[in-house]
């Protein structure tokens, strides 16, 4: 839209007299940001309106993603930038004695999500909207985020994220669309419901804003709420009700939280698709063109309970037969696997299922004994056992998706074809034609636009800015690889984000780093398969290095951590106590200077992903070989020039490909070596350790008292390791990391070589760009019209 800066001005001063009815000097920060924030929404409304209009007037196929966690980060910046107002609104805020950037950061970052699989979803909905894609959200609205991550005596603490504390200025209640959603009572055969449990679920619409182009979409987040008819109720009933909504990822260490995470998983999967049929047939005649006008996609198992809804909906309330109902379910659905850990591979126990959703269970298991009728003649009951909803007591989410779902993509080729030889290979002999890959892809606008406008004005200055709706235009930036004038400014926007960052972790941490050595970075979920503890070894082994031998130099590294653990998640915690306790140490140490820093920043989430990623010389993606589906952060990484330090797993080896692998520091195990000792049985972690005195020296410290005040963390490391056999090879690819690790110190020491390696992986991440992605779902899987990218 069109906006000039004397029109801002006198908007946002109207809009703070309004709101508040006072000047501009008597607000507060946070006051300063909800006016802004309501204007910008004021701004954008029209644009809103028109767009759902539009897709109703033309009958617009819709798509709906459903993901159980959406990670948007702040809006403010986003939106704006989207808008085409960000230029002007900083100019407006500045002329009138305001900082954007600080009245930015007064906007909550609501942790909804846990990770990769949240930002994702955020990314896919910038750019659905972007490429002009009716496209939904479908998620749930928590009381509170995943949890505010302190760390006391170095251990994680879980405070409760008040995201909503003073409202959400991008959220409007939609009280008329509101819906019922049913748990427990009986079901008698007609079918008919008593004795239920009723929970209203009350949506909560946040626009999203499309590139440029005047189309917002819409997230849907859903609130439980108790209904209008339970005029009296105790509070258990009111707790229990509004527990569904309280928090993302409730501990499911036992029965109660089991449940109350199935109960989140139905809740917002019910009011989704009552919310997307009751729509469909206001303005559509005939459920059997559902088919052909709506698109749910499954992102993950969390949702896969839309698959029995969308069923109940259609022969309950809508009167079709079994065999219509699951034709238009089928055609209808789609599905995105995002791991090929069983532990994430959801399973609910039968009973359990079958007393908290009666007449889900009921259709599940008609699914499962049609399944078996089927399938059992042409793959033979063992197959069709170790593939159907229902065994072992349990009922299988993944199985359910896979079954009831037209398409089923894995996120990275490595993973996709993984999909298909182990982790569902039985459904993929049922079902060869549904498999296909999607790899997964990063909202440009978002990493390189907004998280490092110095890099993001080098780059218009240099090929212009069509980039920034056409991202693989990036790679028209590799014959500058050759410009030693260009090289010099790439290696200057890096010192700015460097500085950036040193001045914030100075602020918040206390703890001054250098801006002329390596930012090794290793942001991401802390879980065992993604190896932290390979980069804690290697920070014992720089630390060592220097304390045996003061006097030789070294090139100055800072090793720079984010990561949250579940809080049911004791191993992983203990590693970030120990990554805290070596902190301290070598952080203390004076004989260590200024060589060597360690800084772990709490709270990770994507405010604090966009300052690190920025920064970042070296991208640590070490997970093991066949564990990572595919990873964003080393997308994202990669954008802003950092060379990646990487195991032949998930995207990284797409990463490779697209960048060269001679602009990354590849190593480790791969994937048919993994399986060759799980096969074969005979890895032996003590033979490493045995055979390596420097790697023994390392474990041996976790021990012998040489890292202070670990002693029982200490040795449940070492036990994990050595005891239990390092379940994810850490040991047997130690060596190799090293190896890699010794080159990058080498070769940063020539800025020109490194900073043309830089931007080799800067001019290849268009690939990976989101709007690449979603444009592939949209021809290969939604069938839907999109703009095109060229």
């Amino acid at each position: 839209m069109k906006l000039t800066c004397a029109q801002f001005k006198k908007d946002f001063l109207s809009e703070i007299e309004t709101l508040y009815s006072t000047s501009l000097s008597d607000t507060s920060t946070i006051g300063q940001f909800i006016a802004l924030g309501q204007l910008v929404r004021r701004y954008n409304s029209q644009s809103w309106t028109r767009t759902a209009k539009f897709y109703r007037d033309h009958h617009q196929k819709q798509v709906y993603y459903f993901s159980i966690e959406f990670l948007p980060g702040r809006l403010l910046a986003s939106n704006l930038l989207n808008l085409n107002l960000l230029t002007t609104v900083k100019k407006g805020l500045t002329e009138l004695g305001l900082d954007f950037e600080t009245i930015s950061q007064a906007e909550p970052d609501p942790a909804l999500g846990n990770g990769g699989l949240g930002r994702l979803a955020a990314c896919y909905m910038d750019a659905m909207a972007s490429l002009k894609i009716a496209g939904n959200g479908n998620g749930i609205r928590y009381r509170y985020g995943l949890f505010k991550q302190v760390f006391m005596d170095g251990y994680q603490v879980e405070l409760p994220d008040d995201w909503l504390h003073h409202g959400n200025v991008w959220e409007t209640r939609r009280d008329n669309k509101s819906c019922i959603v049913q748990f427990g009572g009986n079901v008698w055969l007609q079918p008919q419901s008593e004795n239920t449990e009723d929970v209203l679920a009350v949506p909560y619409d946040v626009g999203i804003v499309g590139y440029h182009n005047d189309i917002t979409n819409t997230l849907r987040l859903w609130s439980a709420e108790l209904p209008p008819s339970a005029t009296y109720s105790s509070q258990d009933q009111r707790d229990r009700i509004s527990e569904i909504t309280k928090v993302l990822y409730p501990d499911d260490s036992n029965s109660a939280g089991q449940q109350l995470r199935l109960r989140q998983e139905y809740f917002f999967s019910s009011a989704g698709v009552q919310s997307i049929v009751r729509d469909f047939c206001a303005t559509h005649h005939g459920i059997k063109l559902l088919g052909k006008k709506v698109a749910i996609h499954i992102n993950d198992t969390h949702p896969t309970l839309v698959i029995p809804e969308m069923m109940r909906l259609l022969m309950d309330e809508h009167h079709c037969s079994w065999e219509v109902a699951w034709t238009l379910t089928t055609q209808v659905m789609s599905y995105t696997n995002h791991t090929i850990l069983q532990e994430a591979l959801e399973t609910w126990p039968i009973d359990m299922f079958k007393n908290l959703l009666p007449r889900i269970y009921q259709i599940i298991a008609e699914i499962d004994r049609r399944y078996r009728e089927q399938q059992t003649p042409i793959f033979g009951k063992a197959l069709v056992d170790q593939t159907a909803p229902l065994g072992n007591g349990q009922v299988r989410m993944a199985y359910l998706a896979v079954i009831g779902s037209h398409s089923v993509n894995g996120v990275a080729p490595l993973h996709t074809e993984l999909l298909k030889t182990d982790v569902l290979r039985g459904l993929y002999q049922v079902y060869p034609e549904r498999f296909n890959n999607k790899t997964n892809g990063i909202a440009t606008r978002r990493w390189v636009q907004l998280a490092n406008q110095p890099l993001a004005q080098l780059i218009d200055q240099t090929i212009g800015s069509d980039w920034r709706r056409q991202p693989d235009l990036l790679q028209t930036l590799l014959p500058y690889q050759q410009d030693d004038h260009f090289l010099y400014q790439l290696g200057q926007v890096k010192l700015t984000n460097k500085q950036a960052l040193a001045a914030y972790v100075q602020r918040t941490m206390g703890i001054k780093i250098r801006t002329d050595a390596i930012y090794d970075v290793q942001i991401k979920r802390l879980h065992a398969y993604k190896r932290q503890l390979l980069h804690v070894f290697e920070i014992l082994r720089e630390y060592f290095a220097i304390k045996d031998h003061p006097q030789q130099p070294v090139v100055p590294r800072v090793h720079i951590f984010g990561a949250k653990a579940a809080p049911s998640y004791h191993y992983a915690k203990a590693i970030i106590k120990l990554i805290n306790v070596v902190a301290d140490m070598v952080n203390q140490d004076p004989a260590i200077g200024d060589r060597l820093k360690i800084v772990f920043i709490p709270n990770y989430g994507v405010s604090i992903a966009e300052l690190i990623i920025p920064a970042a010389d070296v991208s640590e993606q070490v997970s093991t070989a066949s564990k990572e589906a595919s990873g964003t952060s080393n997308m994202k990484l990669m954008a802003n020039g950092a060379l990646s330090l990487a195991t032949y797993d998930g995207a990284n080896i797409d990463i490779m490909q697209a960048a060269g692998a001679e602009n990354e520091y590849p190593f480790g195990l791969k994937v048919n070596e993994v399986y060759d000792y799980y096969h074969r049985g005979n890895y032996h972690a003590a033979d490493f350790y045995d055979a390596d005195p420097e790697l023994k020296r390392l474990l041996d410290s976790l021990i012998d008292g040489t890292i202070p005040g670990i002693p029982t963390v200490g040795r449940e490391i070492y036990d994990s390791l050595l005891r239990y056999n390092d379940e994810f090879f850490v040991l047997a690819d130690y060596r190799a990391y090293v190896t890699q690790q010794q080159q990058i110190s080498r070769d940063f020491q020539n800025q020109p070589t490194w900073q043309q390696r830089s931007l080799a992986n800067i001019a290849a991440s268009g690939h990976f760009a989101a709007d690449l992605a979603v444009a592939r779902y949209a021809d290969d899987i939604w069938q839907v019209p999109h703009e095109r990218l060229n």
